[in-house]
């Protein structure tokens, strides 16, 4: 990799072109995050960090038409949910700075042997960030949001096709205030990447990506015994138990697919639906999908989908839905033109087909049919990801307990679409480790340092 530039998936066509980072620019953001550690953060007092993201917050609102704009060229999507992404950004960033010191106080301990005891969250020291192209605010805004509140500088670096937005969130941390080294964006190179995780002065990584990135990573970091969360794929399960609206049901199944163009890592890629409903929703799903309208020209609202982020991406999905078909899968639609997917259906998938335990990461859907609870669960489990589910039930107690045996880091219940600032986020198995947004989103990189004095009072 030589270089960042933002290639228009809509169009093809290529803008400005930005050099990856030098010896010297690494060395420079390295040390400059350290000497923000060792100085800013010990300075300033939660309160005044989180003045600072507050700051944040209204910049990304301020400018949110340059902000969206921006994104439509680097990954083609559609204008209303560039806003979109930019205004839940900026809330994340609010909802930091309202809650920090809530989140941030001491926590008093009853000393069993007496004396005074608490918990201290102190910031660990500069942490490496690696973001996607699929948010390219909201993953960075869920990651340093908290950590700069907490004190702990952050060294970015991006997504090779998104060196634009890249440069605008620079901007945004330097327009509020940020004391240099607090936010660094760096157009790093994949050695570059290790070199700076190997850094003794680099206190944590978290990564935003695919499963052979963040192998790649966390071997890295465990060799150098470094902190790590990790967000990777998923193929979420939908599962329908029961419904009396079986419209409202596929119109949740065609959102909770088709959020950000199919390209969500949580996106509902596997609908598991029992017998009684099956043929009726396979009918509806697959008419309400070949409905939908493909935004050509992203910039203009209107759209329901846009391009893939890339014509690669587009051709990666081709190919996995001609070895679906091979493998004995029915599809309808899913036909690329250039970096455009039109929505798709896949039925039949048997365990043996290929694309059974494969992320499908664009606007096409399977539907599985199963005679029972216990094999909708069975089959919602049977895959190496572990992000987040949907359980659609009139049954609340019954959709409780299917939760309780899904191997997810998050299940939604009659909702697709759940997410907020408040609420934690992430996986177990090959989904990833650790969680952010939520209280849970501040407490993965801190040292929790337990402080007791042994002759002091207990209300001291």
């Amino acid at each position: 990799m030589t270089s960042y530039e933002v290639v228009n998936p809509a169009t093809g066509e290529t803008g400005e072109t930005f050099p990856t980072a030098s010896a010297a620019d690494v060395e420079q953001a390295v040390a400059g995050a350290f000497a923000a550690y060792t100085n800013w953060s010990r300075a300033t007092t939660v309160a005044e960090r989180a003045a600072l993201i507050g700051a944040v917050a209204q910049l990304h609102r301020d400018r949110i038409d340059e902000l969206s704009e921006i994104i439509v060229r680097e990954m083609g999507k559609p204008i209303d949910q560039a806003r979109g992404e930019v205004e839940f950004s900026a809330d994340i960033y609010q909802y930091y700075a309202d809650n920090a010191e809530t989140f941030l106080a001491d926590q008093k301990i009853d000393a069993l042997g007496g004396g005074f005891a608490i918990i201290r969250k102190d910031p660990l020291g500069p942490l490496l960030g690696i973001m996607p192209w699929n948010f390219p605010y909201y993953q960075v805004a869920r990651f340093a949001g908290p950590n700069v509140i907490l004190g702990n500088p952050i060294v970015l670096k991006h997504a090779e096709q998104c060196p634009e937005s890249a440069l605008a969130i620079q901007r945004i941390f330097d327009d509020a205030g940020a004391a240099e080294g607090v936010y660094t964006n760096l157009f790093a190179s994949h050695e570059q990447i290790a070199e700076i995780i190997a850094d003794p002065r680099v206190r944590g990584v978290s990564l935003t990506g695919s499963e052979r990135a963040g192998a790649a990573v966390a071997e890295i970091a465990g060799r150098n015994l470094k902190k790590v969360v990790l967000e990777l794929g998923g193929s979420d399960p939908f599962i329908v138990l029961s419904t009396s609206d079986l419209d409202d049901t596929v119109e949740k199944a065609v959102a909770g697919r088709l959020e950000n163009s199919g390209q969500a890592c949580n996106g509902s890629k596997r609908l598991i639906v029992l017998d009684e409903y099956y043929d009726a929703f396979v009918e509806k799903f697959t008419a309400a999908m070949q409905a939908l309208t493909v935004a050509t020209d992203p910039t203009q609202e209107g759209g329901d989908l846009g391009p893939l982020s890339s014509e690669k991406a587009a051709v990666t999905l081709e190919k996995q839905l001609a070895s679906a078909v091979e493998g004995g899968a029915t599809l309808v639609g899913g036909e690329r033109d250039g970096a455009f997917i039109t929505p798709g259906v896949l039925t039949g998938v048997s365990p043996d087909n290929p694309v059974f335990r494969q992320e499908l990461f664009g606007p096409v859907a399977q539907v599985y049919r199963v005679a029972s609870v216990d094999e909708a669960i069975e089959l919602a489990n049977d895959t190496p990801y572990g992000l987040g589910s949907v359980v659609i039930s009139e049954d609340h107690g019954a959709a409780l307990a299917v939760a309780e045996r899904l191997e997810a880091g998050m299940v939604y219940v009659n909702q697709v679409g759940g997410d907020s600032a408040e609420l934690p986020f992430g996986g177990v198995k090959n989904s990833g480790s650790g969680r952010e947004l939520g209280s849970l989103g501040i407490d993965e990189f801190v040292n929790k340092k337990l402080i007791r004095i042994a002759d002091a009072p207990q209300e001291a």
